[in-house]
């Protein structure tokens, strides 16, 4: 009877809070747990790119621009960087030598695998493409090895029996399964004597980062509760899984959800507001194991139980959440009308193969719109793309913003009429809206403007005036 518990990056760069709110703070005990550890807040944007802007991280340089240096700049200011995280964490004691040591060797290794390809490269002969996604997947690596190290280390300084579980593959010299890495590295732990601390990537050889890219963390999280039959899979987040995001609604109006199940986990990772990665959640799911989502800073709270089969007591609404940044891609023939089937699979070929993804789709006779999370970079080659296709196609993109009002149970008679009233309200005009027969989730279009005011006006109007108390449903 074990937990496979996650901390994501925001929550690891406080120790203190980590090891008091979530490691010490357990009725069981330390052990009996195990812990996939993210890279401390910031740092895997530092190494790859920004998440939420695009700016690039150190990935970005090296793909964009073999000739130059920048990349090597940013690698030496990333590594200070690292240090002055290892300084606050260590003080000036003998455990910060071996932490610099630790993280210096890695560092080292991968500057100079960057640097060897980068030679090699310059030769007509290799062709950099070809090798990306193995640089994406090593530095990567990089961030989540030196916050499971650190951790491990820290807790056994506090007299906590940790041990640092490495499955980043780092200089193996063959390339395994997820599972099998994961079913090695565990074959000798001891849960009720040991509290392993776990990389938040690992190496396999059939790479996570292609199939979950920025997601790998959870696909590890999810697997280890999978093969090693947890009982329980458990997030710690700085912020509970709440009604709205309290830095707009209010902290005093938000409240946390307690209890969904993971047809509503999709629809939040859907547009960007993940619980869990949908395949992540799909091996929990399939294996009955429910997913618990907390709140690192208020340990009390049970927080949000997520699981298979739960429906609210009585419909309602339990999130107003949403994306901005969305680009609706409209592409309007008038010889669509009869041909629907042939101009959708061809657009979504090539949406598909730019790598965007589809939030919401709506279409009419002549008429296909995409509502796309991505960069206008990508959406300019995909105009592109589809114009060279259908060369007498209008095309047009604009920038929107989603919101969404999601339950586990949303068949209320006149919600529709509710919501649209609400944000009628706030003088807002709602570009298009889309509503399920499955009746989980309901989508309002609006202007990037309207975004907060739309979110507001829902959450006032189909949440805050139930008065819920500390959740709309109190988990166990």
């Amino acid at each position: 009877m074990h937990t496979i518990e996650k901390i994501g990056g925001t929550s690891m760069s406080d120790y203190s809070s980590v090891r008091d709110n979530i490691i010490l703070n357990n009725e069981a005990g330390a052990y009996g747990r195990v812990f996939v550890v993210s890279a401390y807040g910031g740092v895997t944007d530092l190494l790859l790119e920004s998440k939420k802007t695009g700016e690039p991280g150190i990935f970005a340089l090296f793909a964009g621009g073999m000739s130059g240096d920048t990349w090597l700049q940013r690698f030496e200011q990333l590594s200070q960087q690292l240090q002055d995280i290892n300084q606050q964490l260590f003080g000036d004691t003998e455990l910060l030598h071996e932490a610099n040591g630790f993280l210096q060797t890695r560092l080292d290794d991968a500057k100079h695998c960057l640097l060897d390809l980068q030679s090699l490269c310059q030769h007509g002969h290799f062709s950099l493409d070809s090798h990306l996604h193995t640089v994406r997947e090593m530095l990567a690596s990089l961030g989540e090895a030196h916050s499971a190290w650190n951790t491990a280390r820290l807790l056994q300084r506090d007299g906590v029996n940790a041990c640092f579980i490495d499955l980043t593959g780092w200089r193996a010299n063959t390339h395994i399964s997820l599972d099998e890495r994961i079913n090695l590295a565990f074959e000798d732990i001891d849960f009720s004597q040991q509290l392993p601390i776990v990389t938040g990537y690992a190496h396999s050889e059939e790479g996570l980062m292609s199939s979950f890219d920025r997601g790998y963390s959870e696909m590890i999280f999810s697997r280890l509760a999978v093969l090693t039959h947890a009982y329980e899979a458990v997030i710690h987040k700085e912020f509970h899984l709440s009604s709205a995001d309290p830095r707009l609604v209010g902290e005093a109006n938000a409240v946390p959800i307690g209890r969904t199940n993971y047809d509503v986990a999709d629809q939040l990772a859907n547009l960007g507001m993940e619980a869990i990665h949908p395949k992540a959640a799909k091996g929990l799911r399939q294996n009955n194991i429910p997913l618990r989502v907390k709140n690192t800073f208020e340990p009390e709270h049970t927080g949000t139980l997520i699981t298979s089969e739960y429906i609210s007591d009585s419909p309602c609404v339990e999130i107003i959440a949403g994306c901005r940044g969305v680009y609706a891609l409209e592409v309007f023939d008038q010889d669509m009308a009869g041909s629907l089937q042939r101009y959708d699979i061809a657009i979504l070929e090539i949406i598909q193969r730019y790598k965007a993804q589809v939030v919401s789709k709506d279409l009419n006779a002549n008429t296909i719109t995409h509502y796309l999370s991505t960069n206008l970079k990508t959406v300019k080659r995909i105009i592109t793309a589809i114009q060279n296709t259908f060369k007498e196609a209008d095309i047009n993109q604009r920038k929107v913003a989603i919101v969404s009002v999601i339950g586990s149970d949303m068949q209320i008679p006149g919600i529709l009429a509710k919501s649209v009233q609400a944000v009628a309200n706030a003088n807002i005009n709602v570009l298009s809206i889309h509503q399920a027969m499955r009746q989980v989730d309901m989508q309002f279009v609006v202007n990037q403007c309207d975004y907060d005011a739309a979110v507001k006006s829902l959450h006032a109007s189909l949440v805050e005036i139930h008065n819920h108390g500390l959740a709309i449903c109190i988990a166990s």
